[in-house]
């Protein structure tokens, strides 16, 4: 068995577990005990798909699945840090240089969307959209850490988009591997564009604005 394959299995299995999990975890009561134990299989489980699939996409030469492993490793570790926050105070060195790494990343997509749109692939809108995420996601990073953020309770509800969000990551990357039926750039696009209302569903139900309670 060549290291690829090893790696492919790993892959595989740390992402239908997370597919499973994670759907349990989309519609059951949040911040249960149970919640929580089985969210914690889901992080792992999802972040060893992710983490495998970096040297996948070396050994094969494949940029979508790096693209798609930098978004799921960003969203899993950034929201599971929110989490166990309680104060600005929390926020450290780590939480920034991960702000910043996607803010590179995200640079780096709206370069290859120009690329791609130069020579008439419809791929590019794919990299345009994630490039511009991936900006709402560091300067969403930004507000929250440097005290500008109208959400008093961010910690929590950044926690459910991000967690939200890697889940979007994991559905995408199965979809447009199995798909045999959708344009590729819809493929892409959909789980994000189905998932997202329910992101903004929860953040509502969820969120406690600054004006109403000071941040501590």
């Amino acid at each position: 068995m060549s290291l690829f394959d090893a790696l492919l299995m790993i892959h595989i299995t740390g992402g239908f577990t997370s597919l499973i999990v994670g759907l349990y975890i989309m519609f059951a009561k949040k911040g249960t005990k149970q919640h929580k134990a089985v969210g914690k299989i889901y992080f792992f489980a999802m972040i060893t798909a992710a983490l495998v699939a970096l040297p996948m996409s070396y050994l094969h030469p494949n940029v979508f699945l790096f693209l798609i492993s930098i978004f799921t490793i960003y969203m899993l570790l950034t929201g599971t840090r929110y989490l166990k926050k309680k104060t600005l105070q929390d926020v450290n060195i780590l939480d920034w240089t991960l702000t910043v790494t996607m803010l590179l990343f995200a640079g780096s997509f709206i370069i290859f969307s120009v690329f791609y749109i130069t020579k008439g692939d419809s791929f590019t809108i794919v990299y345009l959209v994630f490039g511009g995420i991936g900006f709402l996601f560091s300067f969403q990073d930004w507000k929250n850490f440097s005290g500008r953020s109208q959400i008093k309770n961010f910690f929590l509800t950044t926690h459910i988009q991000r967690m939200t969000g890697s889940y979007i990551a994991s559905v995408t990357a199965f979809l447009v591997v199995n798909n045999t039926i959708l344009p590729s750039a819809v493929a892409w696009l959909l789980p994000t564009a189905i998932l997202t209302p329910f992101i903004v569903k929860w953040v509502r139900k969820y969120k406690v604005k600054s004006k109403e309670v000071a941040i501590q």
